[in-house]
This record gives C-alpha cells, structure tokens and sequence, in this order.
C-alpha cells in the first residue's frame, strides 16, 4: 500500500479516517466536553480542519487497501502565513456556533498553548495523522510522515516539521522517528501537549 496525495474528492474519505482514529484522543474530549452525541459533534470539528486543508490548497495524504477504502490520512499545514479565505471564516463561525462558545474558548486555550511550543521560523505542521482501528500497526503513520517529509524537503521555504501530540505514548514513538522533543506544557486538568521538531 502506497501513499497518495489526495484531493478534494477525498476530503469526506478523510474526515472518516481521522474521525474513527480520534475517537478517543484526549485534546478531541477536552474541547467537545461532556455533551451528548459526541461522535457527530466530533465529525463536525475534524470536517472544519480538513475543509480548511482543501480551502487554504495545502496537502492532505492517504494510503488506501487493495479494496480502495482509505485506511490513513494526515493533513498538513504549509509554511507561512497563508490567509484565510472569506468562505473559512464563515466556516469557523457557523462550527463555533453549533458545538458552543465554552468548546470554542478550550480550543483556543489549546491552540494556544500547543502553538506557542512550535519554532517561529517558516515549516510544516502536522496536524493530524491517522490509521483505522484494523490496521494500526503496520507501518502506515510512518509512510505517510516519510511522505510529509518529503515534502518538506523540496518546499524552498520550509525549515522542517513540527507536530504536538497529547498522548504521552506517542513521545517515544516520535523521538524514535527521528523528531526532537522541543517543548511540553500542561493545556488543563487532565491535558498536556508535546511539541516536536525535525529539521530539513
């Protein structure tokens, strides 16, 4: 199975993926909260980050099984201060309106706090990678970083990679892939984030 840059047709294949492989991730339950319909409110949210992907033109990646179904995406931001088309920032608003002005006000306490770990010198971001259930474990994430790295590598103006994760887990996991640990901050209660760097 290969690595695919995906487009815009993709996007509702994406959000499936990263929906299912974040059911649990303890930065999707901090800001959602405790409300009913926690999967849909979910779906809403990972919808908005990769609509924002196809908005803004920057990279979504896949790898699909021999049945064409999409078991991996990652979506990436790109070097630089892309502006937000006029259609995002009414996308942002209406999101922000149906899951609540608290869910609102956590996820910019997080962004915040994860953001402000990240170097300030031009690079991509990683900002959501995941696998289905059925097949973690078999090397996908790590294709599919390999393939961001690439990426990376050939943008005339990008420094490197970054990413923060909030599972404590995945620390070796990124330290093993060659990625510096450069700063952790604790975002709430039963919150941290860990933010990682790999130079060009």
């Amino acid at each position: 199975m290969k690595v695919e840059l995906l487009s815009e047709n993709n996007a509702q294949e994406v959000i499936s993926v990263l929906s299912e492989a974040f059911s649990d991730y303890p930065v999707k339950h901090y800001i959602l909260g405790n409300k009913d319909n926690y999967k849909e409110r979910l779906h809403k949210l990972v919808e908005f980050f990769v609509e924002a992907r196809v908005l803004r033109k920057e990279p979504m990646l896949g790898v699909y099984n021999p049945d064409n179904l999409l078991v991996a995406a990652a979506i990436v931001t790109l070097p630089g201060n892309i502006s937000a088309p006029e259609k995002l920032i009414e996308r942002r608003k209406i999101l922000w309106e149906e899951l609540g002005s608290e869910e609102q006000k956590r996820y910019e306490i997080y962004g915040n706090a994860a953001s402000a770990l990240l170097p300030p010198l031009p690079h991509h971001h990683l900002n959501m990678i995941g696998v289905r259930a059925d097949y973690q474990g078999k090397g996908l994430a790590h294709k599919l970083i390999d393939t961001v790295e690439e990426l990376v590598r050939t943008h005339p103006d990008s420094a490197g990679l970054s990413l923060n994760t909030e599972t404590e887990s995945n620390v070796k996991l990124y330290l093993h892939l060659g990625f510096s640990l450069i700063g952790h901050t604790k975002v709430g209660k039963n919150l941290e984030t860990w933010a990682f760097f790999k130079s060009k």
